[in-house]
């Protein structure tokens, strides 16, 4: 058996889940069943994010979106996404990735079509002044 692991390592199964969203009704319930994870908040990084996220069958992981300063970036692990955005859609699976730089106006977002879950990991930059834009709902 190996020790416990100590920060700077850690085991993602350690890090608390935080499951739901931080939009508003009617936006929240949107999202499905998505957990996440926040890896790199655990390990102390705050220039940049890197979170581990569960989403559930029939979930998406936002609201589509584009940010004006931060970088996004997804690495399949396991299931499969369908990647929306505005150049139309695309299956990610295992192993694949996708990365929006900061200012794309590509509005994106990932759904879970299909029936088991999907596992990735999901990092991008903190900027202050960043702004999202939700060019399907009346969000800001």
């Amino acid at each position: 058996m190996m020790p416990p692991l100590k920060l700077p390592a850690l085991d993602p199964a350690a890090v608390p889940e935080v499951r739901g969203s931080g939009y508003p009704e009617p936006f929240r319930s949107r999202m499905g069943d998505r957990i996440k994870r926040r890896l790199g908040e655990a390990c102390g990084l705050t220039k940049f994010g890197v979170n581990l996220v569960t989403l559930g069958p029939g979930g998406q992981s936002a609201l589509r979106h584009w940010h004006s300063l931060e970088d996004e970036f997804v690495y399949m692990l396991a299931g499969e996404v369908v990647l929306v955005s505005d150049a139309g859609e695309q299956t990610l699976g295992a192993g694949t990735c996708a990365g929006y730089p900061a200012g794309s106006r590509d509005a994106h977002h990932f759904v879970n079509r299909g029936t088991v879950a999907a596992i990735y990991l999901e990092i991008g930059n903190r900027i202050d002044g960043d702004n999202a834009f939700y060019p399907d709902d009346d969000l800001m």
